[in-house]
Order: structure tokens, then C-alpha cells, then sequence
């Protein structure tokens, strides 16, 4: 998926790159995700209720991160053309971190969830970073979230658990787990 014309048919969805310019255009259905994510209790970053302004300041950043080459973002499209769901490829720009990236914000609407959307975006994102010679992957979610399993399932490793490290809805301090993947060039781990 070197251009944001590459696509990948996963089952019911396509996933493919959306660049800056595509993802400027798509702004107000990437907003409308995150928000979606946000409200549900998704651990993302943000705190609910999601302000339209917050989330249009947030999606113009990965727009110029996309913009500069130091983010890969990813779309799910349902067969009606509806954005369902997002991941993104940060990409270490520094010389000594350049075989390795975070997987973040992967998002599937509440609509759309338990249906593949998101081992198909992990799955992509892999290739993509695969396709970019970035080899190792990080990434990380709150303790005991659903999306622990989805990453268990494609592959990734825990490293550890930090207590007390993100904030949810209710004020509460949440523990993150945080989880890696070495890739290989034939494909596994």
C-alpha cells in the first residue's frame, strides 16, 4: 500500500492509505470516529464528551504528520463507502529508530465492531510497515480492554504494564499495557 490508490479487500471492508490530501477531505467522518471511540469509553487519548474542536485540532495534526512522512494512516470502508474504522503508523524519524514505528489509534466504530475491521487494519499496518523495512511495532492500550486480545491474536508480545497511567471517564488512574512485535522479513515473528 505505497499510495493512497492501493487497497486491501479484508472480508466486508477495504482498507486503504489515506494520504494528507485525502484525509483532509475525509475530516469530518475521521472526526465523527474518534468522537464515536471517545464517547463509547474507547482509551484513545482523550476524555469524553469529545468537543468538535478537539477532535478537528487532533485529525489536522495526523493530517500534517501524514503531510511530513511521519505517519501512515490507514481507513476501513464498509461496502457503502462509510469510514468505519482507522489505524495509524507513526513512524520513529530518528536515525537510530528507523527499522521501528507505534501502531496507533486503531479505531472501529461501535456500529462495526466484532466483525474483523480491526485485525484487518492490524494486518495492514503490518504489511505497510513490513513494506517501509520497520520491523519492530509498539503500541499501547489501557489494562484489560477488548483490544488486548485482538493484539494477542495477530501476534503481539506484552512488555509490561504501568500502573496508574491514563486517566478514564470516571477520574479513575488506569493501568496501560504495553505491547511489542518484531517482524522478519519472510513474514513472521
Amino acid at each position: 500500500m505505497s499510495s493512497s490508490a492501493e487497497r486491501v479487500s479484508a472480508g466486508s471492508v477495504v482498507v486503504e492509505e489515506l494520504d494528507a490530501a485525502r484525509a483532509e477531505r475525509e475530516l469530518p467522518a475521521l472526526v465523527g470516529l474518534l468522537k464515536d471511540a471517545v464517547d463509547s469509553g474507547a482509551s484513545v487519548g482523550f476524555l469524553p464528551p469529545l468537543a468538535q474542536a478537539e477532535g478537528e485540532g487532533y485529525w489536522r495534526g495526523v493530517v500534517e504528520a501524514a503531510r511530513e512522512g511521519s505517519c501512515i494512516l490507514l481507513g476501513a470502508r464498509a461496502s457503502d463507502g462509510a469510514l468505519v474504522g482507522t489505524a495509524q503508523l507513526l513512524l520513529a524519524m530518528r536515525p537510530n529508530g528507523s527499522h521501528r514505528a507505534e501502531v496507533a489509534k486503531v479505531i472501529v466504530h461501535t456500529r462495526a465492531r466484532r466483525r474483523g475491521i480491526g485485525r484487518a487494519l492490524m494486518l495492514a499496518i503490518e504489511a505497510r510497515a513490513r513494506g517501509l523495512g520497520r520491523t519492530t511495532l509498539v503500541l499501547d492500550t489501557r489494562r484489560g480492554d477488548p483490544s488486548e486480545g485482538l493484539y494477542t491474536s495477530v501476534g503481539y508480545s506484552l512488555a509490561g504494564v504501568i500502573p496508574r497511567y491514563a486517566r478514564s471517564a470516571n477520574g479513575a488512574l488506569d493501568p496501560s499495557a504495553f505491547y511489542y512485535r518484531v517482524l522478519t522479513e519472510g513474514g513472521q515473528a
